[in-house]
């Protein structure tokens, strides 16, 4: 039932806003994404993986001022969050084929990871389809440091239709979790301690040299 890394989640009060941090700070332009019919949000994204984290990938996420309100909060705490100073790293999730058993096993831990929500958006190279847990109320468990779980069940992963972007995840430290939490979680290769500090600490080797990106 282990997860694995499957995306880092920067959130921004507008998609342009993100692009333009995102060439400032990491030096290139995000790839395309695409509409959340579901949570009235869009996005751009690009890959990050390599051996150590495979098929990994780079999400700048923000609400869509086209979309109608949902009914219902938000992933990832979106409705509440003050991006007043700038786009900043809020998330990661993770994947994983027995979702609903590592649901489960959680919150018989006592930690609610949410409903498990059907999700979709439409892209060039055909459907997404996806399975991911989202609390009622939106909320990011352990500061943000919990990954959201999610399920891409048959789709194919999307960064096999993604370029090279010149940016790498070197490493990804993740603060403040239970050691019962990490140990049904043993996301491979992901660092993760009880050390006070930022909740997600994400270092990547980019254009502009080596970036490490903290969560607030």
């Amino acid at each position: 039932m282990s997860a694995t890394i499957d995306h880092l989640v920067v959130a921004a009060a507008s998609l342009d806003e993100g692009v333009r941090w995102c060439e400032a700070t990491l030096g290139v332009t995000p790839g395309p994404g695409g509409r959340h019919s579901l949570m009235g949000t869009h996005n751009r994204r690009f890959s990050i993986g390599d051996d150590a984290f495979p098929e990994v990938f780079f999400e700048i996420i923000a609400i869509d001022p086209a979309a109608p309100r949902p009914g219902r909060a938000r992933w990832f705490g979106l409705d509440r969050l003050d991006l007043g100073a700038g786009p900043r790293l809020l998330h990661v999730v993770a994947r994983c084929s027995a979702l609903a058993a590592l649901s489960a096993q959680l919150r018989a831990l006592g930690h609610e990871v949410g409903a498990l929500l059907d999700a979709s958006r439409d892209t060039p190279q055909g459907r997404l389809e996806w399975q991911i847990g989202v609390r009622d109320d939106g909320e990011l468990l352990f500061g943000g440091a919990m990954p959201t779980l999610m399920d891409w069940g048959r789709t194919p992963h999307p960064t096999r239709s993604m370029p090279a972007s010149g940016v790498r995840l070197r490493q990804l430290v993740l603060r403040r979790l239970r050691p019962e939490v990490a140990r049904a979680l043993a996301l491979p290769g992901v660092d993760m301690l009880v050390e006070p500090g930022p909740a997600i600490s994400a270092t990547l080797d980019t254009p502009r040299g080596c970036v490490t990106l903290d969560s607030a």
